[in-house]
Parts: structure tokens; sequence; C-alpha cells
């Protein structure tokens, strides 16, 4: 497989590494497609929160974060997000913080689903797609 000039690789040691065969976020075209984050220490790697979905949402944006700032870019150049949960009751819980992060200016236009499991048992994960740079 050759690599592909039009795409970078994103990564930083401020997020935590993936836990599978993909990378932290691409940039391609001037887009930056963030790959989900969950509540992962980036020094451990070990969950953050004990099943708390506020700890878990604060960790989750402070890894997407981290990735956006890696790559130049900022939450107020994110363009869209997907929100997974595990248990849809806890919308308005990882809502409000999550609009601390994303709640100035211009929203990011989003999605927000239940899914049946998320990795490693995390109540909530969050990708983006911004502006790079």
């Amino acid at each position: 497989m050759t690599s592909n000039p039009e795409l970078q690789a994103i990564h930083t040691t401020a997020a935590p590494e993936p836990v599978g065969p993909y990378n932290q976020a691409v940039l391609a075209g001037g887009l930056l497609f963030c790959s989900g984050q969950i509540a992962l220490d980036p020094a451990s790697g070990q969950m953050v929160g004990a099943g708390d979905v506020e700890a878990e949402t604060r960790q989750v944006l402070a890894n997407l974060l981290a990735v956006l700032t890696a790559a130049g870019s900022s939450p107020n150049r994110v363009v869209r997000t997907t929100v997974y949960l595990a248990d849809l009751g806890d919308f308005s819980r990882v809502n409000a913080i999550y609009a601390q992060l994303f709640g100035q200016g211009v929203s990011p236009a989003r999605a927000c689903v239940q899914a049946a499991a998320l990795p490693k048992g995390a109540l909530v994960e969050i990708d983006c797609i911004a502006l790079a740079g």
C-alpha cells in the first residue's frame, strides 16, 4: 500500500494512542477529520470517570481538543460532530458540558445517537470534522 501525499496523519501524545489501525485525525483538502475520542487518559491509557458520564465527557472533550490543537485547529473551527451515547438518558448532562466547548459563536452541526456499546465500555464518544489550521 502506498502513501497518499494529499493526506496527513495527525498525532499528539496529549491525546490517547489509537486502539486500532487508525489515526487520531487525518488532514485532507483543508478539512480535519478527527477520530472518535472516548475517556481514555493519554498518559495511562486507562478509562477516566469510573462510570460518571460527566467526568467521561470532560475527558473526551479534552482529548478532542488536544487533537484539534495538534493539527493547528480549534473548537471554533469545528463544523460537524457526532456524539455517541451508551444511554440517551444522559443527553442533557453531556450536552451541558459539550456546550462549554462548542457553544460559542456558530455551534457545529451535530448528530447524537445511542449506541448499543462503545469501545472499552465508554458511556460517551465524540468525533468531529473541522476546518484545518
